[in-house]
């Protein structure tokens, strides 16, 4: 698929500014009428969907394992791939600005085995239409609001 096939959501890309390719790999984790969602507090307070970079050698399904484990402590079984979207963002506890390729998944959590292992991560459990509403990021809104609809298109 080519690059300008795929859905952007949020801030345009500003002109004559190099991003660094940054491919992630994020999940809706629905429990109930609840959805499993990460705060993360610094570098400032920001509700995200678990997820994050896919490591070299590393396949999107193989990050969603690792980085829902290291936010959250949980462990997750059912993966189904639901899309994929650009987002031009500065990225400030890496310090560049980055086009993130995120791969959305829906999973469903088992059972909670650890803490979160990443610093300033704390799990909330949220009704999907407030993650519609919070996330920090337009692309995990749109994806909260679909789950929110009862995964029905608008």
């Amino acid at each position: 698929m080519h690059s300008s096939s795929i859905r952007r959501f949020g801030d345009t890309p500003i002109a004559g500014k190099r991003y660094v390719h940054r491919p992630g790999a994020y999940a809706l984790l629905p429990r109930g009428d609840q959805l499993l969602v990460t705060l993360q507090t610094a570098p400032g307070p920001e509700l995200q969907l678990p997820g994050g970079g896919i490591d070299p050698g590393e396949s999107p399904v193989q990050a969603i394992h690792r980085e829902v484990m290291e936010e959250t402590g949980w462990r997750v079984t059912g993966l189904r791939r639901l899309g994929v979207f650009r987002r031009f963002t500065w990225m400030e506890d890496y310090d560049i600005w980055a086009e993130k390729l995120c791969h959305i998944y829906l999973a469903t959590p088992v059972r909670q085995v650890a803490e979160p292992a990443e610093p300033a991560h704390v799990t909330l459990w949220v009704h999907p239409a407030e993650a519609a509403e919070n996330l920090g990021s337009p692309g995990d809104r749109a994806f909260a609001a679909w789950l929110a609809r009862g995964f029905r298109r608008p």
